[in-house]
């Protein structure tokens, strides 16, 4: 019998492409850019089940706003919903959480790359976009510098 684990499922989150200081070629994949936020064209989705948990409905509601979902196929969206399903029965009970249960969701939410950690082991990462005002750039400044001889 062998044991076959994912490639970059263990391991030390890489880091952003951006943040990486060697820039030569890497073996494995490449790394997929995708922009953050919402996809335009989702398929029409499920609505949450009105007797979910707040926490799970939050939940699979975020994943329509997140970059990830424009990679997800009808099988994914089936994945969440099935997520949020035990979510929701995990939180409305007044038994402690298992311990199973809890590390089955993770694994779950996990594959449907939920969290940032999770998108860069797949060599995943979400552009975002700038927010605010742009500042401008100390470049223009810089022959006036060198007029005054500073």
């Amino acid at each position: 019998m062998t044991l076959e684990v994912a490639v970059g499922t263990r391991g030390p989150v890489p880091k952003r492409t951006e943040e990486r200081r060697r820039r030569n070629l890497e073996e494995g994949l490449p790394v997929v850019q995708a922009a953050a936020g919402p996809p335009l064209d989702l398929p029409d989705l499920p609505e949450p089940d009105r007797h979910w948990h707040e926490i799970a409905t939050d939940w699979y509601l975020s994943l329509r706003e997140s970059g990830q979902a424009a990679f997800y196929e009808p099988s994914d969206w089936a994945m969440a919903r099935y997520a949020a399903e035990l979510m929701s029965r995990a939180l409305q009970t007044d038994r402690p959480p298992n311990g199973q249960l809890v590390a089955a969701l993770n694994s779950v939410m996990a594959s449907l790359l939920t969290t940032e950690g999770d998108r860069r082991r797949a060599r995943m990462e979400l552009e975002r976009k700038p927010t605010g005002p742009q500042l401008a750039t100390v470049s223009p400044l810089a022959p006036y510098r060198d007029l005054a001889g500073s």
